[in-house]
């Protein structure tokens, strides 16, 4: 696994509250080969594992935080410190 990129805490909090409210998100993110998918899904849930914080969608599919590109076309911002 590559070294994880700290999120933004508000980034973090969205994500949080987006799935609190069960609404469905336009999500862009990078795989494990690196290509760009885009999926309009649900987050389950925001979670901690392995040293890096992921997101659960409705259908099962784990994203790393970091590999986050943008959600509801908000860019994904990440932590300075």
């Amino acid at each position: 696994m590559n070294d994880y990129t700290l999120i933004s805490c508000d980034f973090h909090d969205e994500l949080e509250a987006l799935a609190t409210l069960r609404q469905t998100c336009q999500i862009l993110y990078r795989n494990e080969v690196n290509e760009q998918v885009e999926t309009n899904s649900r987050i389950a849930d925001v979670y901690a594992f392995n040293k890096a914080d992921y997101l659960k969608l409705d259908d099962g599919t784990e994203i790393r935080l970091d590999h986050i590109i943008s959600v509801n076309g908000k860019p994904a911002s990440y932590s300075l410190g």
